[in-house]
């Protein structure tokens, strides 16, 4: 039996997340799609690809990062603009032999991005920009204050400042380094506590940024990664002083 979309055909079982963006550009490039045409919908892309609805909506929500295509509800995903698989990048990953050096080397781009973006978010945000941060940083603290811990909570706050930048590639990079990055959102070192001391520096850059003051949000933001950098070395330390007690 022909598949119902020719250039979808099932993935392999291994590693079905890392190749099923790729999938999907090579099914845009070879079946003519054209920019403002729908897409097969959910259910197609599952039952052709052969994967869950999650994975399906884990690459859509890629694409849309990436300009690519635009869900509308009610209707469907429309592609925006022609894609192929060599326009199409994987996302990057840091090549390092620990978790110190990840997070490290992570944290070298972590700061020329976040600190750009909340120096533009400071001078182009909008009152609703605000608002959406505001809200983000209040369900921060109040997970915060509860459990000591707000990963994602975090995470979710710093997008917020993203997006009032207002500049649609500072989302674009994070989705494309959004596995390294969110290594600083899920217990790293199973700390809990990691980088916890820069709990109040969010509501500082939350201050500048309402004040309209680039070069103070640029500030707090770096205040926040310079803690980060600080628990990064100290714990890492710390696993390894618990593992030299244990070897002797």
């Amino acid at each position: 039996m022909s598949p119902a979309f020719p250039g979808l055909t099932p993935l392999p079982s291994s590693d079905r997340a890392a190749i099923v963006m790729k999938a999907l550009a090579d099914f845009i490039a070879q079946s003519g799609v054209k920019p403002g045409e729908r897409l097969p919908t959910e259910r197609e892309l599952m039952q052709a690809l052969a994967v869950g609805r999650s994975t399906v909506r884990e690459v859509i929500r890629q694409f849309q990062a990436l300009g690519v295509v635009e869900s509308r509800k009610g209707s469907g995903t429309y592609l925006l603009r022609g894609v192929s698989p060599d326009t199409i990048h994987m996302p990057l990953s840091i090549d390092a032999s620990t978790l110190r050096e990840g997070l490290l080397a992570t944290l070298d781009i972590r700061r020329g991005l976040e600190a750009e973006a909340g120096a533009l978010a400071a001078v182009r945000r909008t009152s609703a920009d605000l608002a959406i941060i505001e809200q983000r940083l209040e369900a921060m603290e109040k997970v915060h204050l509860a459990e000591g811990t707000s990963g994602k909570y975090d995470l979710d706050f710093h997008l917020a400042v993203y997006d009032a930048s207002h500049n649609p590639m500072f989302g674009q990079l994070l989705e494309q380094m959004r596995e390294a990055f969110e290594r600083f959102w899920s217990t790293p070192f199973d700390r809990p506590d990691f980088a916890g001391r820069s709990f109040p520096f969010h509501r500082k850059l939350f201050d500048a940024i309402a004040a309209q003051d680039p070069e103070r949000a640029r500030h707090e933001t770096l205040a926040i990664l310079e803690i980060v950098e600080e628990d990064i070395r100290e714990m890492s330390q710390d696993i390894a002083h618990q593992s030299d007690k244990a070897l002797k």
